[in-house]
């Protein structure tokens, strides 16, 4: 009896040194905090570090951050948090806005810095190197809320694109100004350092930019099956990416971020892999990052003399102020909404993994003094909590204003019960159709993408139907893995066109995505035969599709449409979807179509990856084919005879873009329209902007 009860006291002796209950109790508080915060309408980021602080070696001392795997876990969490911001990015906002970027990143690098040293100098009363430093330390910042701005849906706004953009500018800034002091302080400049720093960011970028995205495109490709081994290949370029970047005298976390970027067009957002890396960062890594980030905070230095708490509350205030000016700047600059500059000051001001880098150096060199580095370990505590707090005001309110507009009051843009039909001719060849209505799929629909199989009327029909069923079980699975309800429907019919015009009108379906008919040269026959009775009888958003490869290695979206195609009542829909299908694939829009249409699209939000080219050449409408590459995925709206968008040339010219592009990809959309008489009836068709 008594050895147990010896053995229990030293189970239970903090700090504790049994992995299985250090990693038992950090489940737990990643269990419960956000359950227990979100009844009072807390971030569960802020739960997360309050319990880092209660647990840590200053709290109750039941985890020491350097035992447990505590530590390893509290840097995978870091690269994470960075990777994901890459891999999210619009890197068509990107680069479209990278001057709203560099202006952001020299806005919240310089007035952070330019409040901070004259108040650590003359009112702190350090010397020139330390308050240089110190106010450095304001200028940079960690995105410790992105995971929210993530969770709601917006991490592709603009004012999101426009803060990492320039935190990756102001993180870099100041660790050349970390290098810069710390020579300074041992005598001189070190041009070596800075020399190995230049050259070892070159090799880097060879290597992750050009190199990097060629193999991963070869693995995933190669090995398509091996679900499995491609969250592992992704884990391997993360940290690998992290080690090299290091080696080079440079934090990790820009070489994660820029991991991110590189297999950005790779991995769609709404993919199996990227919900699989989306789940164990947000699942495990990530709050447990978190924790490690509270365990860090001594509470206790606030008793251990005024020093300590006036050094705390100047260096709070001043960081937060530097922030908010920054977002305030960047606002009236660009002309952002309060809620926008709300959220770039929320995703900005906190404080934690590059900021304590910069302290600990600066500490450890003697540089900084131990009432600074108490100080910013409560600075990192206030502001975590404070940024949390204002993302997530901010990221509702805009996440509601981007709900609430739609492309039109008047063209059903409201897509959360919309319903997509796959018919599948052959299970063998199903070809990249359900990967297309992946991407196609609205998130917010709760109705699952519907794989349709019509059976001869003969006496195999039920033996078919079980044969159908187990060949197409495969693709629900992948489909699953994202996230993404499939379900199969098989049905008996002596015409496969009959039956797929009876699925699509008894399920109420909204889009129809249909495979490319026979084999080249054969349209026009098949256009009568099927397609024809298909487009007549199903009054639905139809996409007739040939994708010659992988979606994610096509390099733009060469959009034709018609005249008038704006006054049609499917015009929302395609316009929505392509620019969705832009979005995952991070890829361009190049519309040709005449400039009312453009002049529409322009003006509607997000719509930003749409470039016009205006087209009213319809005497020849493959005049524009000199500009189609071999790697663009060619979308054609058409219509049918009688409808308002309809021209004489658009009968022949699917058979015509077959002819003259046999490999490439292309999609021909013929949008939800009423008939010609049925417009003639009613006012309500026309497109409100």
């Amino acid at each position: 009896m008594a050895d147990i009860i010896t053995d229990l006291q030293h189970e239970f002796s903090v700090p504790f040194t049994n992995p299985v209950l250090i990693f038992t109790i950090l489940l737990l508080i990643v269990l419960l905090a956000p359950i227990l915060l979100k009844r009072f309408n807390v971030p569960s980021i802020i739960g997360l570090i309050v319990a880092g602080v209660i647990i840590g070696p200053y709290g109750l001392n039941w985890i020491d951050n350097t035992h447990g795997g505590v530590e390893m876990f509290s840097t995978i969490g870091l690269l994470f948090i960075m990777f994901i911001v890459g891999l999210e990015l619009d890197l068509g906002e990107f680069v479209h806005y990278r001057n709203k970027s560099l202006t952001f990143g020299l806005f919240t690098f310089f007035i952070p810095l330019v409040i901070g040293y004259p108040i650590c100098h003359y009112l702190l009363g350090y010397d020139v190197n330390a308050s240089f430093l110190t106010a450095s330390m304001f200028s940079t910042h960690t995105l410790v809320a992105y995971p929210i701005v993530s969770r709601l849906g917006i991490a592709r706004n603009q004012a999101v694109a426009v803060t990492v953009g320039g935190t990756i500018l102001t993180d870099t800034a100041v660790l050349l100004i970390l290098a810069g002091v710390l020579s300074g302080n041992e005598g001189g400049l070190d041009l070596s350092f800075l020399l190995k720093m230049v050259v070892s960011l070159i090799i880097f970028s060879v290597i992750i930019f050009v190199i990097t995205p060629r193999i991963a495109r070869w693995f995933f490709q190669n090995a398509d099956s091996e679900k499995y081994s491609n969250f592992i290949f992704v884990l391997f370029v993360v940290f690998s990416a992290g080690f090299l970047v290091e080696l080079g005298g440079i934090e990790p976390i820009i070489g994660a971020f820029a991991a991110g970027l590189a297999l950005n067009r790779l991995i769609p957002h709404s993919s199996a892999l990227m919900n699989r890396i989306e789940f164990f960062g947000n699942a495990l890594f990530i709050p447990i990052f978190l924790i490690s980030v509270g365990m860090l905070v001594d509470i206790s230095v606030v008793f251990d003399g005024p020093r300590t708490l006036i050094v705390a509350i100047v260096l709070t205030i001043a960081a937060i102020i530097g922030k908010w000016l920054a977002a305030l700047a960047t606002q009236k600059a660009f002309r952002y909404t309060a809620a926008q500059r709300t959220l770039i000051f929320g995703l900005s001001s906190s404080h934690a993994a590059a900021t304590l880098a910069i302290i600990l150096v600066g500490y450890r060199a003697g540089i900084l003094d131990e009432y600074i580095l108490n100080g910013t370990i409560i600075l990192i505590l206030l502001t975590c909590i404070i940024a949390s707090v204002y993302t997530q005001r901010a990221g509702r309110k805009i996440a509601m204003s981007e709900e609430n507009a739609p492309l039109s009051p008047s063209s059903m843009g409201h897509f959360a019960e919309e319903k997509i039909l796959v018919p599948i001719a052959n299970p063998t060849n199903i070809g990249y159709h359900v990967q297309l209505a992946l991407l196609l799929k609205d998130k917010k629909s709760v109705n699952p993408i519907s794989l349709l199989g019509v059976v001869p009327n003969n006496k195999e029909a039920e033996k078919n139907i079980v044969n159908f069923r187990k060949k197409l079980q495969e693709f629900v699975s992948t489909a699953q893995a994202a996230e993404v309800n499939v379900d199969i429907i098989t049905t008996i019919d002596h015409n496969p066109a009959d039956g797929i015009t009876r699925i699509a009108r008894e399920t109420m379906t909204d889009l129809v995505i249909l495979g490319w008919p026979g084999k080249a040269g054969l349209w026009d026959k098949l256009l009568g035969e099927r397609i024809e009775q298909i487009i007549r009888y199903v009054d639905k958003n139809l996409w007739v599709c040939h994708v010659e490869q992988r979606l994610i290695n096509h390099k733009r979206i060469v959009v034709i449409s018609p005249p008038q195609a704006e006054k049609e009542e499917g015009f929302a829909m395609w316009v929505n979807k392509i620019s969705k299908l832009s979005t995952e694939l991070s890829i361009p829009v190049l519309h040709y179509g005449h400039p009312d249409t453009q002049k529409i699209i322009a003006s509607q939000k997000k719509m930003g990856n749409f470039i016009s080219h205006p087209f009213e050449d319809w005497d020849n409408p493959l005049s524009c084919a000199d500009q189609i590459k071999k790697d663009d995925l060619i979308i054609l709206i058409s219509a049918h005879s009688g409808y308002i968008s309809h021209i004489p040339i658009l009968e022949s010219l699917p058979g015509r873009l077959e002819s003259k592009f046999p490999n490439f990809s292309r999609i021909v959309v013929y949008p939800k329209q009423p008939l010609a008489e049925q417009l003639l009836e009613t006012d309500d068709f026309i497109f409100v902007p």
